[in-house]
């Protein structure tokens, strides 16, 4: 039933959204049990066109939900994450198929004006808030840390998108730490390519920077943004151990300079006999299990759940192609210390470091439970 509905509305899809129905299917399709007698909003979306709104009101049945509710701003400028075109703020409410043909039909959807402009902030709008049990929508980028405030203030079970970078922000991370919110099912690796407006398009193919910005795909320009899920739903994944085979030795784990850890720059390379601190990419968030490791810090940044390191340089300098300039930047990064310069990377200088030091990417810090 769930692939007849979507197909059904695939072709009832019209030309302006953002989040493709593709990519909302592909990662709710792992979150089935969570709905069933479930009321879920979307707060950010526009009701009437919304790809979200028509996931679950195509699937409503099969979902087994019990109300729908989807709201609408009032905004004439553009943005990537909403549709913002809309002449006035409405809701909408839908409760289910009432005519046995087992699609959402205009007379079977509730349509209600909103006194305001429809932000989610407002007190309105925060009334249908307190209705839901489960918040689903792309919320805009500018806005996300205070949007995921709000639905920790008013303990709601989530599931959104957000840039994954937010996943370094003092407002995010300690959510991480504290398993108020994780990754969703969709790898981290894995685009989500939104559908732009026209005028998006239009600057798009005259700078000319496909695949960095943009993918052209059945002869569409879809937008690609460094996107994930964000969600505190129990997923299958989250219990999942990863399976370590990989030894420890010195020379493929270095030690951090100036970080009590170890350099650990894949996921899937984590050693099997090293108990202590290791330094992992963002993306190991993908593989993250609580009951298997523990959240110890980032290495960049100077915020409370913030490691600290071990030294601060003095005097740094940068060498960038034979070019020096000031190194401050390697106060902020955990390094790696080698003994003569490395071939065709920056590298830094510094007053109280013994060797040559190369920086590497934002790490989250892990033990072994």
């Amino acid at each position: 039933m769930a692939n007849k509905n979507l197909n059904a509305a695939k072709e009832a899809k019209k030309d302006e959204f953002y989040t493709q129905l593709e990519d909302i299917n592909n990662e709710l399709r792992h979150y089935r049990e969570h709905f069933r007698g479930k009321t879920v909003l979307c707060n950010c979306d526009d009701p009437r066109i919304s790809n979200f709104f028509t996931y679950f009101a195509y699937n409503f049945e099969f979902l087994g939900l019990k109300r729908l509710i989807t709201t609408c701003y009032k905004n004439q400028d553009a943005d990537l994450f909403s549709q913002h075109q809309s002449e006035k703020a409405v809701y909408l409410i839908y409760e289910g198929d009432k005519n046995g043909n087992n699609i959402p039909d205009p007379e079977e959807i509730g349509i209600h004006p909103l006194k305001g402009d429809g932000d989610f902030r407002s007190r309105e709008c925060i009334e249908l808030l307190k209705q839901a049990d489960i918040v689903v929508t792309n919320p805009p980028f500018s806005l996300f840390r205070e949007y995921v405030a709000q639905l920790i203030e008013y303990d709601k079970k989530f599931l959104i998108i957000g840039n994954k970078n937010m996943l370094t922000k003092k407002e995010i991370f300690p959510l991480v730490m504290q398993n108020k919110l994780w990754v969703g099912c969709t790898p981290m690796s894995q685009d989500i390519l939104f559908e732009w407006p026209k005028e998006m398009i239009e600057e798009a193919l005259t700078d000319g920077r496909q695949g960095s910005k943009y993918r052209i795909m059945n002869g569409k320009v879809l937008g690609r943004s460094p996107s994930i899920w964000y969600t505190n739903l129990d997923i299958k994944k989250r219990h999942e151990r990863i399976i370590l085979y990989h030894n420890y030795n010195s020379e493929d784990y270095p030690h951090y300079d100036n970080y009590d850890a170890i350099e650990v720059s894949k996921t899937e390379e984590i050693p099997c006999d090293y108990d202590g601190v290791m330094g992992v990419p963002l993306t190991f968030m993908d593989k993250y299990n609580p009951e298997q490791f523990d959240l110890l810090g980032l290495t960049s940044g100077r915020d409370e759940f913030i490691a600290r390191p071990t030294k601060r340089y003095e005097n740094p300098k940068q060498y960038t192609n034979g070019r020096i300039s000031n190194g401050g930047k390697v106060n902020t990064h955990a390094n790696i210390l080698y003994s003569k310069p490395p071939i065709g990377k920056t590298y830094y200088t510094a007053d109280n470091a013994s060797g040559f030091l190369v920086s590497v990417y934002d790490r989250i810090l892990i033990r072994k439970k």
